[in-house]
């Protein structure tokens, strides 16, 4: 394909994603189809010589939409929102279109740059990039642990580290994400989930009894991940609470804010950051409630050498003469590469802006407070939990 047939090609999937999107409330929510189905509308090899376009994209309604759950179909109601919008889609499209990898400032320093201030920006909005939420809590555990395990070196030089990685103890709520506890089994520590109270929410004296019973038992409390809007029922944890313990413990303080983290850009939601001041770093993902596509969560840490000695492998090929004053995202997770992702957000900011996004917001959460009271209309069902923003929880009497 050369420029002139891409520039007709794109133009053709410009125009099947706006009628996709037009006509999606058409389609069924979910697939009806059984495990194995693209089998046996594929061919078993792939093809030995090229194939034209036209064919590729017939073979699209055939194959591929019939196996597609579409995430934003109006009537989709499975998980959390997975965000989306034309700004952020063109935004991709460009960040496609450039391919960079940016790994470090030299390899392109705009991608470095750009996330830099994007972040800036939205942050600043609550007042205070990675893939997934995911990876954010593992890489703040690893980071919490690389610090623990650096105090107890200095305090223990002569213990071996598989015994002291064997003492160390995380915390989380039972209502806590699964991907926390995966990153606890990722990073070969103990993950102790605590119990909450009536309004589903951790609180300060549960994590302090935890601490203290598991330091007679030998074992070190390093880590606590409290979450803003949990997934079963977006409760919030009581971060003053459990923040002020973990400033007394000295032990790292992560907020998974995944969901509910993109409300506190509306004032009237920021109060459920308090005491965010003793967290040591903090994540939400603006793929859940921001118009901004799979996949874009941001995160922020208090101490960024904390995060970068835990994770920095620095070979000579990967070093520049700028190493000295310019950012290297490759230092700050798991993956060395990673995409452009800042200019989807970026795109996105500018086209909405503040108020915007906010109103998007806002309007959910009024179509959820909508929702609970005819809910509450009909004596066969029950609220569970608060309605606080865009998720309400019921089930029968």
């Amino acid at each position: 394909m050369d420029s002139s047939e891409f520039r007709d090609r794109g133009k053709e999937m410009v125009d099947y994603i706006a009628d996709y999107m037009d006509t999606l409330s058409l389609r069924r929510v979910t697939p009806e189809v059984e495990p194995g189905y693209l089998r046996d509308l594929l061919p078993s090899r792939a093809p030995r010589k090229g194939e034209n376009f036209t064919a590729i994209m017939k073979d699209i309604e055939r194959a591929i939409m019939p196996g597609i759950t579409h995430w934003q179909h109006p009537n989709f109601h499975a998980y959390f929102p997975a965000g989306n919008s034309y700004p952020s889609i063109l935004g991709d499209m460009l960040s496609a279109a450039i391919g960079c990898i940016g790994f470090s400032w030299a390899a392109s320093p705009a991608c470095t740059e750009l996330e830099i201030i994007t972040l800036d920006w939205v942050g600043k909005s609550i007042i205070s990039t990675y893939g997934s939420a995911s990876e954010c809590i593992l890489v703040a555990l690893l980071a919490a642990r690389h610090t623990a395990m650096r105090q107890l070196k200095n305090r223990f030089p002569f213990i071996e580290d598989g015994l002291l990685l064997s003492k160390l103890v995380a915390y989380s709520s039972k209502l806590a994400h699964s991907c926390v506890e995966k990153a606890g089994m990722i990073g070969f520590v103990k993950m102790r989930q605590l119990d909450v109270d009536e309004k589903y929410s951790l609180r300060g004296q549960v994590l302090d009894n935890a601490i203290e019973e598991d330091r007679r038992l030998g074992l070190i409390p390093f880590f606590v991940c409290g979450t803003l809007g949990t997934t079963a029922c977006c409760s919030f944890d009581n971060i003053q609470e459990i923040g002020e313990v973990c400033a007394k413990e000295n032990v790292w303080l992560h907020v998974d804010a995944a969901y509910a983290g993109n409300a506190m850009i509306c004032p009237e939601f920021q109060h459920l950051l308090k005491g965010i001041e003793n967290a040591n770093s903090l994540n939400f993902n603006t793929n859940k409630w921001l118009q901004v596509n799979f996949d874009c969560s941001l995160m922020w840490v208090k101490d960024n050498e904390a995060l970068t000695t835990a994770l920095t492998v620095d070979p000579l090929y990967l070093q520049h003469k700028h190493g000295d004053k310019a950012i290297d995202f490759r230092h700050w997770g798991i993956p060395l590469s990673r995409r452009f992702r800042a200019i989807k957000l970026w795109f996105v900011i500018r086209t909405y802006g503040l108020e915007g996004l906010q109103h998007r917001i806002r309007e959910h959460v009024r179509l959820a407070k909508l929702f609970k009271k005819l809910v509450e209309t009909d004596d066969r069902f029950e609220i569970m939990g608060e309605v606080t923003m865009g998720l309400v929880c019921f089930r029968l009497q």
